[in-house]
């Protein structure tokens, strides 16, 4: 981001503090002429506000400043499901569009789970939903035959929850990736945005006791209603200066 671009964010941020939940910004051309800049530079700071919820641009009728949206925040230490998490807050979500369907794996999707090359896998691909607007897109890759076609018929969104209510096999642990990823043309028209906005994308495999991946999954969160954390140990340095018994 450039200072001038960033100047901007922080001006506009400023007008959108100073108004009331519900008011209306100043039209496109005003707002531009005031704040000193071209209509199109102006467009593209208002999508960042208005993809994380802050402003809502109506069709001939204005920009509306928006309540601050409700925001899931969680440490990275406990792996738990979008229901669980937004349920502590109060914040309804649900599961929009569903995709499941059973394929041949990837190379890399063999790989991560372990399977030979031609091995299937099932594909779940699903919109999380908060006020019918989309704000999480999750795919999970797991092997071929370990969710029934009964229990997918029941499915709620998260195959977290699912494993962990059936109760086997039995999880361990979550090795996590996280990045920041540009949109894709299918991503923006889920999420609502600009193909080659950001989005928080976690990629993570999930162990079981026996130390087998049994999920490969993809997290693609809207910026603005997420908010995850790490708390770290303070590690210690010995110095062998201070104490002679270390060689």
């Amino acid at each position: 981001m450039t200072d001038t671009t960033q100047g901007l964010q922080e001006r506009l941020a400023e007008l959108i503090a100073n108004t009331q939940p519900g008011e209306r910004l100043p039209s496109e051309p005003d707002l531009a002429r005031e704040l000193g800049v071209s209509r199109a530079s102006l467009r593209e700071a208002m999508r960042t506000f208005e993809m994380q919820g802050i402003i809502h641009r109506r069709p001939r009728a204005g920009t509306y400043v928006m309540q601050p949206p409700a925001v899931i925040e969680s440490g990275l230490e406990v792996l738990e499901s979008i229901d669980t998490l937004a349920s502590r807050i109060g914040l309804p979500v649900s599961m929009g569009d569903v995709s499941i369907r059973t394929r041949q794996a990837s190379v890399e999707e063999a790989t991560a789970l372990g399977l030979e090359e031609a091995a299937k896998v099932i594909d779940i691909r699903r919109s999380i939903l908060t006020h019918k607007k989309a704000v999480a897109y999750l795919i999970d890759i797991l092997p071929d035959g370990l969710v029934g076609d009964e229990e997918m018929r029941d499915f709620q969104g998260s195959v977290l929850d699912l494993l962990l209510k059936r109760g086997s096999p039995p999880l361990q642990s979550s090795r996590c990736e996280i990045n920041v990823v540009q949109a894709s043309r299918e991503l923006a028209k889920i999420f609502g945005i600009q193909r080659g906005d950001g989005l928080l994308m976690l990629k993570a495999w999930l162990y079981t006791v026996s130390g087998k991946v049994v999920d490969y999954s993809f997290s693609y969160f809207l910026p603005g209603y997420f908010r995850f954390h790490v708390v770290r140990r303070v590690g210690q340095v010995l110095n062998p200066n201070l104490n002679p018994t270390i060689k």
